[in-house]
């Protein structure tokens, strides 16, 4: 009497998925990173030359000029690099940020997906430096940073008035050598050092597996980043998880910090109906762009539960928050970070860069992101040597498979009744 909903949109599923599989090539051209754009540097501010007087600047290099007594580190570049970085950092968003020539470079390095660090992301929360997510079998989680971890200090240095930037520039370094972080933990009473060993850090895409929970069969996705290979991984293993004919879902998005939208969007419309709202950019000035579902959303009947943590960040909060929206997915876990700003990145002349703030992400809800965080329908926190979260997702699984099994009995007999009565 079942029928498993996989199987419902399946005949569907092969007409359209040589269609599919030629546009998912067209898929890796992406837009961009989901809290990055890059645009040519456009005349657009409104600040007027009285609001913005520069004398003051050049009495202060003149002052310099005439008495800093080390007249060798009076570097004109330098000293306007500085000037620039001190004007960002009096806006207050830790988003917001200027790269020297140098530090672009490397920041274009980063985003590729592959290079030398301790693997984790980090962020900023009220001026405090901290662990977003240390990144699946890196050197940083073998060495047990965990989500939410604040880092006071760098090789003995302090964070305190580090922008992101340059924590990241002090804690990378040759693969092999070793950085010490200073870490004060929630529970903890004093800080502690972590030696870690640098290492070439690959971020990882995804796992599935299949579990057997009290006679049902159940598949755990999890998946890692947003970045450019997930499409492809993603649409293999949603063959695998069809065939393989699960009853429901746990889609683990644990120390998730995110990727490019376009690739977010790509795995949302596996669950959501073509058409619906993902997530709507919103700008200052009232416009916004919609990101609506591409796809039929073959999953999008399947009993799913998502687990989220303090590392689900970003392009994983806007997949979390819009099936949550739809009422689509269960959240289980811990309140999510909080990424949902839109960052433009604009070339300057030599090659420098600066990364603004420009909008934010809207759930379909109207729930902003930034800031909050997504709070899930089940809050569970984890203990050290127990995933008490995957138990309880596994829990809330099996309690919505059996409610759609009776949905499912109870419209069976009110047909055969009626065609009793007939």
């Amino acid at each position: 009497m079942k029928k498993n909903s996989l199987f419902k949109n399946f005949a569907f599923f092969v007409l359209v998925v040589f269609i599919f599989f030629a546009g998912f090539f067209c898929a890796q051209n992406f837009k961009g990173k989901e809290n990055l754009k890059e645009e040519p540097v456009k005349e657009n501010l409104n600040l007027s030359k009285e609001a913005f007087d520069l004398s003051l600047f050049w009495e202060a290099v003149e002052i310099l000029k005439k008495d800093f007594y080390k007249k060798e580190n009076l570097k004109p570049k330098e000293m306007l690099y500085g000037a620039i970085k001190g004007m960002v950092k009096s806006l207050d968003d830790p988003y917001t940020e200027f790269f020297k020539p140098d530090e672009a470079q490397k920041f274009l390095e980063d985003i590729e997906g592959e290079f030398g660090g301790i693997g984790a992301e980090i962020g900023k929360e009220k001026g405090k430096l901290k662990i977003i997510a240390p990144l699946k079998d890196s050197p940083a989680e073998k060495a047990g940073l965990k989500p939410g971890d604040l880092i006071l200090a760098i090789n003995g240095s302090s964070t305190l008035d580090l922008s992101l930037s340059e924590a990241v520039k002090k804690i990378r370094g040759k693969i092999g050598t070793k950085v010490v972080l200073t870490i004060l933990r929630e529970g903890w009473e004093k800080p502690k050092d972590f030696e870690i060993v640098r290492g070439l850090i690959k971020v990882p895409t995804l796992d599935l597996k299949f579990e057997k929970v009290d006679g049902k069969k159940i598949a755990i996705l999890s998946l890692y980043t947003f970045n450019p290979n997930l499409s492809q991984a993603f649409y293999k293993k949603a063959f695998e998880i069809i065939f393989e004919n699960p009853e429901g879902m746990i889609l683990d998005l644990r120390n998730n910090t995110g990727g490019y939208l376009d690739v977010a969007i790509e795995i949302a419309s596996w669950f959501l109906e073509k058409g619906k709202v993902i997530v709507k950019e919103v700008f200052p000035d009232g416009n916004e762009n919609v990101f609506r579902s591409k796809r039929e959303g073959i999953f999008s009947d399947f009993p799913l539960v998502v687990l989220v943590n303090q590392g689900t960040a970003s392009a994983a909060e806007i997949l979390a928050g819009a099936l949550k929206d739809h009422q689509k997915a269960i959240l289980v876990g811990e309140k999510t970070f909080g990424k949902g700003s839109v960052q433009q990145v604009r070339t300057l002349s030599d090659g420098s860069f600066l990364k603004v703030t420009v909008a934010l992400w809207e759930l379909p809800s109207g729930k902003i992101i930034e800031g909050k965080g997504l709070s899930p329908d089940f809050e569970v926190k984890n203990e050290e040597e127990k995933d008490l979260q995957l138990e309880k997702a596994k829990e809330v699984l099996l309690n919505e498979i059996e409610k759609r099994e009776k949905i499912g009995l109870e419209d069976f007999l009110k047909k055969i009744k009626l065609e009793v009565i007939r």
